[in-house]
């Protein structure tokens, strides 16, 4: 009002005084601490959705798969991919004796897994052979294995994962290796995976190995201890003559290994696997030895 006295000419707008002071405020300072309320502008935070009380059961990442698929959980049993974004490193160490006794084999591999969007997996291994143990450690094999979740976790029943890889050894022809991957939880705390699997060599006697591959798992220490049990069963042919594509197969040989698996993690990024198993049959190995070390980058 002093404004309007000292200037008459502003008395026509004498009338809008009062609305424009009702509209007007004064902000507090302390006011601009205050959050802005839920959808206007406030900032996105996505973690881990919790459906039970095992953390290692937390959904995360983009595809929503619980934790513990994060980490390789079977020996024999691949399932699902990992987490976009992730880096991981496997080293493995596999001495197997041949059915009947023998030298024992000895295999080692090292791997790197990327976890790559629409719910892929890029895995490149290189991977070395001994015979007993006094030969040289050989690295005669190279392998490339791709996935792809077909949708994201628990969408489908099983969560179905195509599986691909291709192996070029140094010695032997090379071989080409499909999974159907198949893997869940049963209840809290209960996990198992399932594989369907096909392997062919592309020279030589052309070998085919049909393969089911399994196995359940029951934690006992939250993402720290778990135990179960795997098998792999696997139904190999080969050509009776190698030099002549026109002879039937023959050469058949059924092989079923089965046994315990047990997974520790002593740190939040690092998986130690060991899985013993033993030959069942006549055509199977006496015995073969798995332990995995991997470190999630």
């Amino acid at each position: 009002m002093q404004l309007i006295r000292r200037f008459p000419v502003l008395l026509p707008l004498a009338p809008l005084a009062l609305p424009i002071a009702l509209v007007a405020q004064v902000v507090n300072p302390a006011d601009k601490q205050q959050p802005p309320p839920s959808g206007q502008g406030q900032p996105l935070v996505v973690e881990g959705r919790r459906v039970s009380d095992l953390r290692e059961e937390d959904r995360v990442g983009s595809y929503g798969q619980p934790e513990w698929t994060t980490h390789r959980r079977f020996t024999e049993t691949r399932l699902y991919v990992i987490p976009e974004g992730s880096v991981e490193f496997e080293y493995w160490l596999t001495p197997e004796i041949p059915a009947g006794g023998g030298t024992t084999q000895t295999e080692t591999q090292y791997e790197f897994e990327f976890g790559l969007p629409w719910r892929c997996q890029l895995d490149l291994y290189t991977v070395a052979h001994q015979d007993g143990n006094q030969g040289p450690m050989q690295f005669d094999q190279q392998k490339v294995e791709i996935r792809h979740a077909l949708a994201d976790w628990d969408e489908i029943w099983g969560n179905p994962t195509l599986y691909f890889e291709w192996a070029a050894n140094s010695n032997v022809p090379d071989h080409v290796e499909t999974k159907l991957l198949f893997g869940g939880e049963i209840e809290s705390s209960w996990h198992w995976g399932a594989n369907l699997v096909y392997e062919h060599e592309t020279g030589a006697a052309q070998e085919n190995s049909y393969e089911v591959t399994g196995g359940v798992s029951k934690t006992l220490v939250d993402q720290r201890w778990s135990v179960g049990v795997e098998f792999k069963l696997a139904f190999v042919n080969s050509k009776t003559d190698p030099s002549d594509p026109s002879l039937h197969r023959g050469n058949t040989s059924d092989e079923l290994l089965i046994g315990p698996t047990v997974q520790f993690r002593p740190l939040p990024r690092v998986h130690i696997d060991v899985a013993p198993l033993a030959g069942v049959t006549a055509d199977a190995p006496d015995f073969k030895l798995t332990v995995v070390f991997g470190y999630e980058f």
